[in-house]
C-alpha cells in the first residue's frame, strides 16, 4: 500500500515520540508499504520552523535528507494538486493539510493523518 504520511507523522516519526499511535507505527513499519512523503510538508516546516514554532524544530533541510535516506518517497505538488483543492469541502482550514489531501485524492493515494478534522474528507483518508 502507497501511503502519504502527513507533516505530524512525519515530525512524530523521525523523532520517535510517543504521540505516534501503536496503528500507525505498525503501518510505517511494515516493509510491504511504501512511504511517502509531500514536497507541501518539507515547506510546512520550513514555514513553521522559521517562525521558531515549538513542535517545528526540525531543520527541513534535515529532515528532508533523513526521509530520502530512509527510503520515503517525496511527492512533488503539480498544478493538478493544486486544482484539486478548489473541489475540495471547506472542512479543515490549513492550506498544508489541504494539499496533502488534494494529492491524496489524484494519485489515489492513502493519506495517513492523526487530525480528526482531516480524516473527514472524502478521499483515501486514514486516521491513526
Amino acid at each position: 500500500m502507497r501511503l502519504l504520511l502527513d507533516t505530524h507523522l512525519l515530525l512524530w516519526t523521525i523523532s520517535q515520540s510517543r504521540r505516534l499511535s501503536p496503528p500507525a507505527r505498525q503501518l510505517i513499519g511494515n516493509a510491504d508499504n511504501e512511504l511517502w512523503f509531500s514536497t507541501a510538508s518539507i515547506w510546512e516546516v520550513a514555514i513553521k520552523h522559521g517562525r521558531g514554532r515549538d513542535d517545528f524544530q526540525v531543520d527541513p533541510h534535515m529532515l528532508r535528507r533523513g526521509l530520502l535516506d530512509n527510503l520515503y518517497q517525496e511527492l512533488a505538488i503539480t498544478g493538478e494538486h493544486a486544482v484539486a483543492i478548489a473541489g475540495l469541502p471547506p472542512l479543515h482550514s490549513d492550506p498544508f493539510d489541504r494539499m496533502l489531501v488534494a494529492q491524496s485524492v489524484i494519485e489515489g493515494i492513502t493519506l495517513l493523518t492523526a487530525d480528526p478534522l482531516v480524516a473527514q474528507y472524502p478521499a483515501l483518508v486514514q486516521k491513526v
